[in-house]
């Protein structure tokens, strides 16, 4: 019997080390099968997925995220032939530079010539290198360099006022990425037609002036015109989207040129919110509001006076030569009078996120500087409505303002062949046939509700009602006023006969009646962009100024399109 029950208990006993061995040998195998997908998921991990899995103050210091090579090797050689290609640089640095320099001095001067120009004994260094994908014609390369100098650059300047002196430019440090494009690519050595440069990223860039044996400070006004001048030329004569261009083989390199690519329509509609720079009374704020950081290609709002919630409602358009990369920047100053203004903020967005065609309506945040935002400090923000319309695109767009204009100029130039100079006053004129489309009609809004109303009254109610006004014709009506509540329900419907659709303004002002005055709860402020697009809408508001509160509206659009004639 004993012998039955070992070999029952010894059989039981193996087939359970088999079972156990079978089930660790699943587990081990799922384990396995995990581990390979965690490692492939972890190969195709993006700089930004680790961004998200742990915030940038968790890094250690010695961490750096690039996706560009290190070229050591190149910054080796560099600097062994650097005292050649420093001799070479220099004379047509000297060439190419005194041109441009002449093109963009400022009206106090009356030339800039080099008297001495040498690149000094301290090559530049490459930090990084990276290609750019996407382009099956050309090889589109990205070189960031470092360059903390030694060049010795005096510049012989003239004044208006007849007074010669030698500026020495001193203390140059720079910090950029410059793009080169090898295009178009062929059969025959080099393997490609030509060489594109330009300066793609400017991160940095320093320098002293200082005249040879004497103060620059002893004549007002002069280094600040040398360094706008300096700057000037690098921003418009080499920064992106401007590129020079280097012929390889023979061939007709026209394509590679900056053209305008589209216009951009900004509808500077108001801000909120901005900073208080005077010590009596209230900002007196504006804007500046630009694609290219150039004298005559940056735009200037009005200025509204003692207002920290100014509403400008104007209207800037824009050349754009490259929506991929550019951007639109606003900077908004508190006017000082006769000194100089004070800084706001500023803000940006990219032009890559405006989808052409379509209007887009955005609140931006002021910061103190674009690039390093480590601003804590409320600033404001500013409400702008976007339009990117582009050329050449007579099939699949029209100008949605006015669907009888056709934005094909840029089409039209490039089959007709004219130089660069005749597109851009083309495109220009196409511009301005837009600002001269007008739009009058009949909006009719109807004031339906509103809900969560704060309380004004002691007994916790309040007795609403809402003020409507057009900015631009100062239009008023009212509607009737609810007794103790704050869900009122008007359901009124008020018409304006609207002169100039494209630059008028809605304004909704909600008060709260008393018998021995009245007070204001907050406003609601709209452009008449997105009625005149859809015709008819209803939606639901925030009323700004207030803890809480909403207005619900219903906005039709009756137009009558008017082409002013052009003075």
């Amino acid at each position: 019997m004993s012998f039955y029950v070992g070999l029952f208990l010894g059989i039981s006993f193996g087939i359970g080390l088999i079972f156990g061995f079978a089930r660790y040998e699943k587990i081990r195998s799922k384990r396995r099968s995990d581990l390979a997908t965690t490692i492939a998921a972890f190969a195709r991990m993006t700089v930004e997925d680790s961004r998200k899995i742990l915030p940038p103050e968790f890094y250690p210091s010695w961490v750096v995220f690039t996706q560009r090579q290190k070229l050591t090797w190149l910054n080796v050689q560099l600097k062994k032939i650097w005292p050649y290609v420093n001799e070479a640089a220099s004379e047509l640095i000297r060439s190419s530079a005194e041109p441009i320099l002449e093109q963009y001095r400022s009206v106090i001067l009356s030339s800039l010539k080099f008297s001495k120009l040498t690149l000094g004994t301290v090559a530049p260094q490459f930090t990084g290198v990276s290609i750019i994908e996407g382009d099956a014609k050309g090889i589109t390369m990205e070189l960031e360099m470092e360059w903390d100098g030694n060049p010795s650059i005096i510049l012989d300047v003239k004044t208006r006022v007849g007074i010669g002196l030698p500026i020495q430019v001193k203390n140059i440090g720079f910090t950029g990425v410059f793009r080169l494009i090898f295009k178009p690519l062929v059969n025959e050595f080099p393997c490609f037609g030509a060489i594109c440069y330009s300066l793609m990223e400017k991160k940095n860039m320093d320098f002293t002036l200082k005249v040879v044996g004497g103060e620059l400070s002893a004549i007002p006004g002069i280094s600040d015109a040398i360094e706008d001048t300096i700057r000037n030329a690098i921003e418009d004569s080499i920064t992106w989207p401007v590129r020079k261009i280097i012929p390889i083989l023979p061939g007709d390199y026209s394509d590679l040129e900056l053209k305008p690519v589209g216009t951009l329509e900004v509808k500077l509609v108001q801000g909120k919110g901005l900073s208080n720079k005077d010590i009596i009374g209230k900002s007196d704020p504006y804007a500046v509001l630009f694609i290219r950081p150039l004298p005559d290609k940056m735009k200037t709002s009005k200025i509204i006076s003692n207002q920290l919630n100014p509403i400008w409602n104007e209207h800037f358009e824009f050349i754009v030569e490259d929506a991929s990369t550019q951007h639109l920047t606003v900077r908004v100053f508190d006017d000082e009078g006769l000194q100089p203004s004070e800084f706001i903020g500023c803000a940006q967005i990219a032009l890559k996120d405006l989808e052409p065609g379509k209007v887009k309506d955005v609140w931006l945040k002021l910061v103190k500087d674009l690039v390093v935002q480590r601003d804590t400090k409320d600033r404001g923000q500013v409400h702008l409505e976007l339009l990117y319309c582009p050329f050449g695109t007579e099939s699949a767009f029209r100008n949605p303002f006015n669907p009888d204009f056709q934005l094909t100029e840029l089409e039209k130039i490039l089959k007709t062949g004219i130089d660069q100079t005749e597109a851009a006053d083309i495109a220009k004129s196409g511009v301005q046939k837009k600002r001269n489309v007008i739009l009058r009609g009949v909006l009719s809004v109807t004031v339906i509700s509103a809900e969560n109303l704060p309380s004004v009254d002691i007994m916790g109610k309040s007795d609403p009602y809402v003020v409507l006004i057009m900015k631009k014709s100062e239009q008023k009506s009212k509607t009737r006023v609810l007794i103790n509540t704050l869900n009122p329900v008007w359901n009124q419907t008020f018409d304006f006969v609207v002169e100039d659709g494209l630059h008028d303004l809605l304004i909704l002002e909600v008060w709260d009646h008393d018998t021995f005055g009245k007070d204001k709860m907050g406003e609601c402020i709209m452009t008449l962009t997105r009625v005149i697009l859809e015709g008819e809408f209803t939606d639901t508001f925030t009323i700004d100024g207030t803890k809480s509160g909403k207005l619900h509206l219903h906005l039709k659009w009756t137009a009558q399109p008017i082409l002013r004639d052009s003075e």
